[in-house]
């Protein structure tokens, strides 16, 4: 269900890099949510780094969502980075996974799997 990879570089090292490999995959990054920074904000101190990435390719997205408007609520996709115990990753949760619960067709399981396999090239290229 979550691809994980752990990483040598640290947040701000990834982030960079991940930002220039979204670009680079036809991807588009929507907003970045920095949850350490939120929580901040609001008086609570997490302990860790986190960083949450929402992206998205519009001709995959407009095919899903073609087929099947109610997929609109597992998008944008989702990649984060984080510090665990010192240890900085990067991941996400495996689009095909969302999907296989659902009584979808073959065309949006073949789309679930293609936006996973560049989401994850992403994340090695990043990590």
């Amino acid at each position: 269900m979550q691809y994980i990879k752990e990483s040598q570089k640290n947040i701000d090292e990834v982030t960079k890099s991940l930002e220039e490999n979204i670009q680079a995959a036809g991807f588009g990054i929507l907003h970045i949510h920095n949850l350490a920074q939120t929580m901040h904000n609001k008086g609570i101190e997490l302990g860790e780094e986190c960083r949450i990435y929402e992206i998205c390719n519009p001709k995959l997205a407009k095919e899903v969502l073609s087929e099947d408007m109610s997929i609109n609520m597992v998008l944008p996709c989702r990649i984060s980075v984080y510090s665990d115990k010192g240890v900085t990753k990067i991941g996400m949760i495996n689009p095909s996974t969302l999907l296989q619960e659902s009584s979808h067709g073959e065309k949006l399981q073949r789309v679930a799997n293609e936006v996973e396999e560049k989401a994850q090239n992403i994340i090695n290229l990043s990590s």
